[in-house]
């Protein structure tokens, strides 16, 4: 059938990426255009049915977000690094005693320990932004189309 032809032309065009044979042409406006004339000339005419229901500007959109996502998660991954780093940091430093300070004048002794953990929760709160982020980068823009949508009955959850 014609989904699973456009799977396989999808999964050859993917491994002539990753090999690095894809030839790029001049003609194609950006790689939907390319990804779109490598698959008919794969499968045939059935490879223009690649975006139904999509413009090319969902599917920028789509890449863009996918980008963003395995960016904020490379993110979140050094924030837990350099959390577990404070972490250590604070363990190592349980017992000593330094000034706090209010006003820019000193307060109340207090440990250096939780001083440097104020840095880890900070950071976690920062994670969690992203994690939020992470979440809206998930919404699929995929039938706004160029403006007001698509004719074409698509399920945007599914899609």
């Amino acid at each position: 059938d014609e989904a699973n032809t456009i799977i396989r032309g999808l999964r050859q065009v993917s491994k002539e990426i990753e090999d690095g044979q894809f030839i790029f042409d001049t003609v194609d406006e950006d790689i939907h255009m390319a990804i779109e004339r490598r698959m008919t000339e794969i499968i045939g005419p059935v490879g223009g049915k690649l975006h139904t229901g999509r413009s090319r500007n969902d599917q920028t959109t789509v890449d863009s977000k996918m980008h963003m996502r395995a960016i904020i998660r490379e993110i979140q991954e050094d924030i837990t690094n350099l959390q577990k780093i404070i972490i250590n940091k604070a363990e190592n430093n349980i017992n000593v005693i330094m000034p706090g300070y209010t006003h820019l004048q000193t307060g109340q002794p207090i440990l250096l320990s939780h001083w440097i953990m104020a840095y880890y929760w900070m950071l976690r709160r920062d994670w969690n932004r992203f994690e939020d982020l992470y979440q809206r980068m998930g919404e699929c823009p995929l039938g706004a189309a160029a403006l007001a949508g698509t004719t074409f009955p698509i399920d945007r959850n599914f899609t």
